[in-house]
């Protein structure tokens, strides 16, 4: 099925609307967001453990009131029985607490939790249905600990010590093998009313487009992920076609191992076709914010997850297609792009931070 790239419509041609860079947020700096922030750096300076659970590997860092990770351990996913994965959390804990005084965890992990953050009612990668993490991980370490999402831990990051600083609506999508999302606004992470809030990646964005592993059809990560980037490549390498060549010999000649992490690094190395496939993927990109600008208004964008290794080859088209797609265009002030600062140990740091906090409030 011919599908147009992303914005283009009959009529005749028009400049799209110039993009401006975000000015700085110095009205958040100076408003309800900067006397939370104050409130933050007054509150408890104890160090906290910050576990990012994935569907290969467990992740675990002790991080400081700061944001700096002052000691790190991984681990193996242990399949998906969800007692042996409380007990790889115990073991990081015991290990990264024997040299530090800690005061809570946080567990940041994909999937679906309940708004009080006790229980996870669903996850993707791990055999969690309405499983009481919490509380069996409470009685377990003797310590205070916080549950959440694993987006909404890498947007609170953000937010606190990264990109996001001094903007008091922020919008974090992760892209990686789909898309993830997550929203701090007013220094809040903001989860809707039953939870699930942050999941863009399932807007439908093309009807009757691509088969999503969601059950739908068209959704936008099947058109702004790591796997689109790699399908539309494996598409084009299978049809031997003479753009093609440098991205079938880097496989040697097996168009089927095609990954995105494959064409994102031959782009980087300068390979045209593989820039051109990542830039459409960026257009694409592009759109969805914009249609998240439509809803949300937010000041900031940050992108963070491994597709965003290609750097400008995928923001800009990105910025561009946002530009050309965002309502009210030319009439209203436009929010900022930018990539996320703290890479793949966000999601860490915002558990542990988070858990501080939390902690903090509760006491």
């Amino acid at each position: 099925m011919y599908e147009p790239p992303p914005g283009v419509q009959a009529g005749p041609p028009r400049r799209p609307a110039p993009w401006k860079r975000r000015p700085p947020a110095i009205a958040a700096r100076t408003g309800q967001g900067a006397t939370f922030r104050e409130h933050l750096r007054l509150g408890r300076k104890g160090l906290a453990i910050g576990i990012d659970i994935g569907g290969t590997k467990v992740a675990a860092g002790v991080v400081d009131a700061d944001g700096r990770i002052l000691s790190e351990a991984r681990r193996s996913t242990p399949g998906s029985d969800p007692r042996a994965v409380e007990r790889v959390i115990v073991e990081l804990v015991e290990e990264l607490g024997a040299g530090h005084r800690i005061w809570s965890v946080g567990i940041g992990a994909a999937g679906w939790m309940d708004l009080d953050g006790g229980t996870v009612l669903f996850s993707p990668h791990l055999a969690w249905r309405n499983e009481p993490l919490r509380e069996n991980l409470q009685r377990l370490l003797r310590r205070p600990v916080l549950l959440t999402n694993d987006a909404d831990a890498a947007a609170w990051a953000e937010w606190r010590f990264g990109a996001g600083q001094g903007e008091s609506r922020l919008v974090c999508i992760t892209l990686g093998t789909g898309i993830g999302g997550a929203m701090v606004l007013d220094g809040r992470v903001e989860r809707g009313r039953f939870g699930v809030a942050g999941e863009f990646g399932h807007q439908i964005i093309m009807p009757g487009g691509h088969r999503c592993e969601c059950g739908n059809r068209g959704c936008w990560e099947q058109y702004a992920s790591g796997n689109a980037l790699g399908r539309e490549a494996r598409i084009l390498a299978q049809a031997n076609s003479p753009v093609a060549q440098e991205l079938i010999a880097a496989v040697g000649g097996n168009p089927a191992v095609i990954t995105g992490a494959i064409v994102t690094e031959l782009a980087l190395a300068g390979d045209a076709a593989s820039r051109e496939l990542l830039e459409e993927v960026g257009e694409w990109l592009g759109l969805g914010l914009a249609n998240l600008a439509a809803a949300l208004d937010p000041g900031l964008f940050v992108i963070g997850g491994g597709l965003c290794s290609a750097g400008d080859l995928l923001v800009e088209p990105a910025r561009k297609a946002f530009a050309r797609n965002l309502t009210g265009r030319g009439f209203r002030p436009a929010a900022g792009i930018e990539l996320a600062a703290l890479g793949p140990n966000a999601g860490l740091i915002g558990a542990a931070d988070l858990s501080r906090v939390s902690s903090r409030m509760r006491s």
